[in-house]
């Protein structure tokens, strides 16, 4: 079987240490590999996600996210309801633009692996988040008008809907 010239056959094997770490939302995101490393085809990303952390109502539908959690215990919440995902739990969010978001519900960080398809997500993240040191925690940016004018042109350029925190109860 031939190989395609822009197929990377090349195994990829990565230590926790790599990986560029970003403060996003008063959490931290170390993008484990991104769509750089993998064609495109898919990015991984490790969620550290503080008590009461976690990003607010949103959807993309170029983008599947699957999320698979390491520590703690998270509310993921849909339009469909929300439940309780536990260490080991699994979600995943379909192409097409459910809305979704989720919390940490845990009085510790909770520890989330996200994987996307195809990548793009974490180039998303690299714009909105701050590099960071691994275990350096950095607050929440203020969300002032400038602030809600950059995410809502970030909104566009990665064809995402951000919604109120309230949007689904």
């Amino acid at each position: 079987m031939e190989i395609e010239d822009n197929m990377d056959s090349n195994v990829k094997i990565i230590s926790s240490d790599e990986g560029e770490t970003l403060a996003i939302a008063g959490g931290n995101y170390r993008i484990v590999i991104s769509g750089d490393q993998t064609n495109g085809n898919y990015a991984v990303i490790e969620m550290t996600v503080p008590p009461g952390g976690g990003p607010p109502p949103h959807s993309h539908p170029e983008t599947q996210e699957m999320f698979h959690v390491l520590e703690g215990e998270v509310e993921f919440k849909t339009e469909a309801g929300k439940q309780t995902v536990g260490k080991d739990g699994f979600v995943n969010i379909p192409f097409g633009g459910a809305v979704h978001c989720f919390k940490n519900i845990s009085e510790n960080h909770a520890r989330l692996l996200c994987t996307v398809v195809p990548a793009g997500l974490e180039n998303l993240f690299k714009e909105i988040g701050v590099p960071v040191l691994p275990g350096q925690i950095l607050p929440v940016p203020e969300l002032n008008d400038k602030r809600r004018e950059f995410l809502k042109e970030i909104d566009l350029k990665y064809n995402q809907k951000t919604y109120p925190p309230d949007f689904l109860g």
